[in-house]
C-alpha cells in the first residue's frame, strides 16, 4: 500500500527540494529576521531537501561529523563554510541594501 499521508515537515522539505526560489527565500527571511543561532538551523533544516547533512559535507569537501556540528545549535560556521554550504545547495550569498533610502543616499562610486 503507497502512503498517502506525510508529516508538515516532508512536505516543507519537498517543497525545498522542489523550489529553490522558496528555500531563498526561507533563508533570505531568517537573515532579515533571525540570529545566527536561527541561520545556523536553518541551514541544518534545508539540508535536508538538498540531500541531508552529510550530503551537504561531501559537495562541500568537508568532513560530515565537522558538518553536523557546524550545523547545530551552538555551530559558528566560518564564512568559507556557509559560502560552501550554500554552494551546495545550489545557492549563494547575496547583499542587498537595508532600505530604498541607504541605496538613494550612496555615492554614485566607491573609490577603490
Amino acid at each position: 500500500m503507497q502512503k498517502t499521508d506525510r508529516s508538515h515537515e516532508e512536505a516543507t522539505i519537498e517543497m525545498f527540494r522542489n523550489d529553490p526560489a522558496l528555500a531563498t527565500e526561507y533563508l533570505n527571511d531568517v537573515l532579515a529576521t533571525g540570529d545566527e543561532v536561527d541561520l545556523v538551523l536553518a541551514l541544518r533544516y534545508l539540508s535536508n531537501a538538498f540531500g541531508g547533512i552529510q550530503e551537504i559535507a561531501r559537495q562541500a569537501n568537508a568532513n560530515p561529523n565537522t558538518m553536523y556540528l557546524t550545523l547545530s545549535e551552538n555551530g559558528n560556521p566560518s564564512l568559507k563554510t556557509l559560502l560552501a554550504i550554500l554552494n551546495a545547495m545550489g545557492l549563494r550569498l547575496a547583499v542587498q541594501p537595508i532600505n530604498q533610502a541607504a541605496v538613494s543616499n550612496a555615492p554614485a562610486s566607491v573609490p577603490m
